[in-house]
């Protein structure tokens, strides 16, 4: 008995010794990164925005490159949400210490709120159900039973039910299953959809706040189009987490964008990828008279018109 206790406890010691290496190297590599970006506006102050971009991505791709070869090595990997939350905690740190003396004392309540309330989301989603089948559960045994049996749905429950996927990087089965999100570590289901889109909004509009806010600091300390030397190292932390920002705009809009179209026509991700793995997604066009092959197409099953589905969305979700 003292035998097995001694093992969880070493267990449980070596758990937590695998967390803070992972935290402690997301930490660096979120330093590392951040400095990349800050030699762009050192070195480039005068280029113009896309070329600032541009040299910024490179500059991420470096550092990334450079996060896994040290992955090989050292033998430890960063962890996703905690690179997130470095992230977005540096950024804050920048806007405290820097930008806030440039911004009106309302609008940096506001940013600030916006800020704690997007660390609580994060913190939420992190340990939120995404809509779990657990074993021996009733869903659990509907399942199993539909499963076995090729049973039809015939009520809301169970249309629900025959919408339970599998995540592999969870193995398990998540009901209404979208994906899973490395970011918030977690699957986004259907108990947590609506605090993914949530949150998703949530980042757009920090993020959009805080390009505002350090563009109005750097327009009143002339860092923008300044020379070399003009450039110190406040101005470019400010500038490089502008550009920082705008890179995450860009690409979470274009992510925001597809996830309302998911809503709007009821599919999910895992779904539109993968349909030709469910057949309710699949029409079978036959073939004609002389022709030996039949064409399978894409059909959505789901979709009730974009009232209803958003409706429903906000019904089972919410």
């Amino acid at each position: 008995m003292q035998q097995i206790q001694d093992q969880r406890k070493k267990k449980v010691l070596v758990s937590c010794f695998k967390q803070i290496g992972r935290c402690t190297v997301s930490c660096i590599l979120v330093l590392l990164t951040q400095f990349a970006l800050t030699l762009v506006p050192h070195f480039f102050p005068a280029s113009s925005l896309l070329v600032q971009l541009t040299l910024s991505v490179v500059a991420l791709v470096f550092v990334l490159g450079l996060g896994r070869w040290c992955r090989r090595i050292v033998g430890v990997y960063a962890s996703a949400p905690a690179l997130v939350f470095f992230n977005l905690i540096f950024i804050w740190a920048v806007y405290i210490f820097i930008v806030r003396q440039a911004i009106p004392y309302f609008i940096s309540i506001v940013f600030n709120i916006e800020v704690t309330l997007l660390i609580l989301g994060v913190c939420s989603i992190l340990s939120s159900d995404p809509g779990l089948v657990t074993h021996g559960s009733s869903d659990a045994n509907k399942l199993i039973e539909t499963k076995a049996f090729g049973v039809e749905a015939h009520n809301e429950g169970s249309a629900l039910l025959k919408r339970v996927r599998y995540c592999k990087s969870c193995k398990a089965y998540i009901k209404g299953f979208d994906h899973h999100c490395p970011a918030f570590g977690n699957c986004i289901g259907q108990n947590n959809y609506v605090l993914f889109m949530i949150l998703l909004a949530g980042f757009l509009t920090t993020e959009a706040s805080y390009i505002v806010c350090s563009s109005q600091f750097s327009r009143g300390s002339q860092i923008l189009g300044g020379t070399w030397f003009e450039t110190d190292l406040a101005g470019s932390l400010v500038v490089s987490t502008m550009l920082f920002s705008l890179l995450q705009v860009i690409w979470q809009g274009v992510f925001f964008t597809w996830h309302l179209y998911c809503i709007c026509f009821n599919i999910r991700t895992d779904e539109w990828i993968n349909w030709k793995k469910y057949p309710e997604f699949q029409f079978v066009i036959q073939s004609q008279p002389g022709e030996s092959f039949t064409r399978v197409m894409f059909k959505n099953p789901y979709d009730n018109g974009y009232l209803q589905n958003v409706k429903e969305f906000l019904s089972v979700n919410g």
